[in-house]
Order: structure tokens, then sequence, then C-alpha cells
């Protein structure tokens, strides 16, 4: 595989009004094309602040972030990004097709392409039929899939998604969690998932990043190796997710600490390589 995102030394200090907080302090790692890595870490700790530079919104002090090899001065073609907040995210006076097709009038497509890729993208999320409403009409699981399929339908090889479930109750929640990684199978996207919820960070993601507390470095780089095949009722009780979630809890815990495990040691890479 080769690294679609490339991050190293990454830095942001925000100034003005006479303060300097130094947000992230030294950011390095890489997502392979195809991966899909959940990025998890104390409240607080940056994790909005690396998404912002990723996607080229926010300018970093010092790093470097590259993507298919080139710097990301700006949000970059091939990019998406999904935010937490779907009711700031979608236009209410637009239809559902109306929001999702929005962004693809940046790109030189045919009236019929964009439409065709639009009955796609709400095909795959569940929403063929709410094509014709507006958002409010729809719940607010319904609304995020919305958000998904905007991002879908402008077909970007990397999908960036900020805490997207965090304002849903705990069913819808599931629901998307398992949509995330059926699209993530059936389409190929690499996808990044910054969340604060230590189960979902595991249930989801192929490979776990453990951020410190800010400012931010990375605390760990964990390898999930549970199943490719995960649902709801059988993965998160089987006793290697207990493990796993266990070991991030335990890290995001001495990360709040200052401490590189919870032993004061360093902490293991991988303990996915634990018998």
């Amino acid at each position: 595989m080769d690294a679609l995102l490339d991050i190293s030394g990454l830095r942001k200090v925000y100034e003005g009004s006479g303060r300097r907080v130094e947000a992230v302090r030294d950011l390095t790692f890489t997502v392979e094309s195809g991966e899909l890595v959940c990025v998890v870490g104390p409240s607080g700790c940056g994790k909005t602040t690396l998404l912002k530079c990723l996607g080229g919104l926010l300018a970093p002090t010092a790093g470097r972030v590259l993507f298919a090899g080139k710097p990301v001065s700006g949000p970059p073609p091939g990019m998406a990004l999904v935010f937490q907040e779907y009711g700031r995210s979608l236009f209410p006076w637009m239809r559902v097709a109306e929001n999702v097709e929005l962004p693809l009038k940046q790109k030189d497509l045919s009236k019929a392409r964009r439409r065709e890729l639009v009955a796609d993208a709400l095909a795959s999320v569940g929403l063929a039929d709410a094509a014709g409403a507006y958002p409010w009409q729809l719940s607010g699981g319904m609304q995020q899939r919305v958000a998904i399929a905007r991002a879908l339908a402008y077909e970007p090889d990397v999908l960036l998604m900020d805490e997207p479930f965090a304002a849903v109750d705990a069913q819808t929640r599931a629901d998307l969690e398992d949509l995330v990684r059926g699209l993530w199978r059936e389409r190929g996207i690499t996808i990044l998932f910054v969340t604060h919820d230590i189960d979902e960070a595991v249930y989801l993601g192929e490979r776990v990043v453990v951020l410190s507390a800010s400012p931010t470095v990375v605390q760990e780089q964990l390898k999930v190796d549970l199943p490719d095949e995960r649902d709801q009722l059988t993965t998160r009780v089987a006793p290697r997710f207990a493990e796993l979630r266990t070991h991030v809890y335990e890290q995001i815990q001495a990360a709040k600490r200052g401490k590189a495990d919870p032993a004061g040691g360093k902490a293991d890479a991988e303990p996915a390589d634990r018998p």
C-alpha cells in the first residue's frame, strides 16, 4: 500500500489577543490507501485542529501534510469532510438532492452525471426515497446520512470525518457506524475518522491512532486485529474487543497524566501481536 496521507512534524500554534496556545506539538503518522483509521485522544487534545490541517482549512505552524505526494495548502480535490454538526452543514432551504449535488457543481460534469451520482449516493446511505425532502423534515440520523451522501457523491479518494455521530442517539449511532464500515468495504475509500468514543474507534478502525493530551503528539498507533466482518451484537462482546478497548482507555488515561503508558514505560506499538 502507498501512503495517501503523510503527516510529518505537524505543529499548530494559535496566537491572538496576547495569548499563545500550542494546540498540536509534533504529529507524525501516515494513512495508507484504502485504510480506515480512527483517531482518538483526551478531550481538547486537538483532534479537530488536526483534521482542519489535513483538509487544508487551517495552515499548520510547522511540519507538512502530503496528500498523494503533494503538499496540502488548501482544500484539495479528491478529499471530502463530514462535520459533526450536520444541522449547520446542510442548507435547510434546499432539498436533500440539491444539498448532495451542491459540491458537484464545482466539477466539470454534465447535469445528467450529477443526478446519477446523487441518486447513487443517496441509495448507498438508504435515502433513495428522501431526495425531494428538506433536511428539517428528516431525523438527526437521516440528516447525517445526507451529509455522508454528499461526501460520497463527490467521489473522494479520502473521506475525513470529524466526530460525525456525536450528536445522534445510541441506536442511530450504531446504525451509522455499520453504514460507514459497509461503505468503506464496498467503495474502497480511504477514511480518517476522528472520535472521542473509544469503543467506536475500536469497532470501526483497522488501526487506531491514540493522541496525547495537548500539546499533542502521537501517543500510540494500535493495530486492530478484529475480524473484517463486524456487527454490533457479537463484536462488542468479544474478548478481543474488550482487550483492545481497555488498552486504548489505559493509553488515554496515561496521556492525561503525561506518561508514555500506564506503567510509566514505553507503550507497546502493536499490542495486537501479544498472545
